[in-house]
């Protein structure tokens, strides 16, 4: 039973969220060790899982992120290792404020306790998360899509035991198998603390009707780089180029591109001579097509995360005209600006409602890892107690702890007691 298996990483959670750094530290690089030990078992059942994709027609995009090979398990223990180095996010003393004389207030990060993690396709993601939790003092259940079974299976028993043989409480982490015990789950909100879904949008808008346990994560991922009137042709290229081209079905790439008008007649042929030996369909708007050879962009082109090698082109007359369509039509994940203007860029990233707002470079950038974060257990375009790639910290909350000696609130009310001093102990 589900509600069973929550119970028991329930109760995992409190014990990992009092445990030391070095304990989390020294199992996280036992994990790492066995999975490069392990690297054949887990590349022959990732061959299973893609060849039953294959035979079942499973999506270019979502094929290329069930890929796991000997470069994505080696990145993935890159991803430990720097998560390995990075200080314990636990225990840290936020704010520590003298109320009165002997009265200690203090807040100190702690683990948000048991999370649901729901995701599509790409087995990385369960070592990403998996490590993270560990890292932050979290307990974890799982649910990879079906189409990475076989790999998520065999990720998850060399994680499972190689931490608890490390002193990780048993329980910590489950990997849930059936989209029932998906349906289950979401019900627990009295057990779950926190659901994090990754995946398609209608993936996560399904998550997101499906529960009353709080959800963090994104739903699209449309996100544009706007190549301004003083921008250098060369790094406007190389940057749009890269924002598409560099992995095209991921959440962070350009899904369109906004042109100032006065550069357009200038960069549009260079661009397009990049997208065209890329293999990049590119449609653009009735302005883009007086000056190149594409297909016709509509209105259904801006709503759209293509999440392959394709791209949409609109050239506007100002920045503004981009801010706006920027803030209208995209997703608020990651949004870029090439120019040399200064003024220009600090208006574009000031006016932006993005969780990741760029000048001149790649919207790839925005990911945990390359963030220092130690990887990611994903993206948020919340705005709550996490926005972007959401690493260590994202996986905290906080509490407030007062230590006293007698004090009652009674000395304090009324006129002539007591009074606060609300001394800031910390820049004392």
């Amino acid at each position: 039973m589900i509600i069973d298996i929550a119970k028991q990483c329930r109760e995992a959670s409190i014990m990992t969220s009092t445990m030391d750094g070095q304990t989390k530290n020294k199992a996280l690089k036992m994990v790492a060790k066995a999975l490069k030990e392990n690297a054949d078992a887990v590349i022959e059942a990732n061959s299973k899982d893609l060849k039953k994709a294959r035979e079942e027609g499973l999506g270019d995009a979502l094929y290329k992120r069930l890929k796991f090979d000997g470069t994505k398990l080696s990145e993935s223990v890159e991803g430990i290792e720097s998560l390995i180095r990075l200080p314990d996010p636990v225990g840290v003393v936020q704010i520590e404020r003298e109320l009165d004389d002997g009265l200690i207030l203090r807040r100190t990060s702690c683990p948000i306790g048991v999370l649901g993690i729901v995701f599509e396709s790409r087995p990385d993601a369960l070592v990403q998360i998996s490590c993270l939790a560990l890292k932050s003092g979290n307990a974890v259940l799982l649910k990879g899509g079906a189409e990475a079974m076989e790999t998520n299976g065999v990720l998850a028993d060399i994680i499972i035991r190689t931490s608890v043989s490390a002193g990780i409480p048993k329980g910590w982490m489950s990997l849930l198998q059936t989209r029932d015990e998906v349906t289950e789950m979401l019900s627990l909100h009295d057990i779950i603390d926190l659901v994090i879904p990754r995946g398609s949008n209608e993936f996560v808008q399904y998550i997101m009707r499906n529960t009353k346990i709080p959800v963090l994560g994104h739903a699209d991922g449309i996100c544009h780089v706007y190549v301004d009137s003083k921008a250098d042709i060369n790094v406007a290229a190389t940057v749009a180029f890269d924002s598409k081209c560099q992995y095209p079905s991921v959440c962070n790439a350009m899904e369109t591109l906004l042109l100032h008008h006065d550069i357009a007649g200038e960069f549009l042929p260079v661009i397009k001579e990049r997208f065209d030996v890329a293999g990049v369909e590119v449609r653009g708007d009735k302005e883009v097509r007086k000056y190149i050879d594409c297909l016709p962009a509509d209105e259904t082109d801006w709503h759209t995360e293509y999440n392959d090698l394709i791209v949409s082109i609109k050239i506007v007359k100002e920045v503004d005209e981009a801010i706006a369509h920027i803030n209208q039509y995209g997703s608020h994940h990651t949004d870029a600006i090439v120019t040399s203007d200064r003024k220009t860029a600090k208006r574009f990233m000031d006016l932006i409602d993005s969780a990741n707002v760029f000048w001149n470079c790649s919207t790839r950038f925005s990911d945990g890892f390359r963030y220092g974060l130690g990887a990611e257990v994903g993206i948020s375009t919340n705005k709550i107690h996490a926005r972007g790639p959401v690493g260590l910290e994202g996986l905290t909350i906080y509490k407030w702890t007062l230590e006293g000696n007698g004090h009652i609130v009674a000395d304090y009310t009324g006129s002539g007691l007591r009074k606060f001093k609300h001394r800031d102990m910390r820049n004392a």
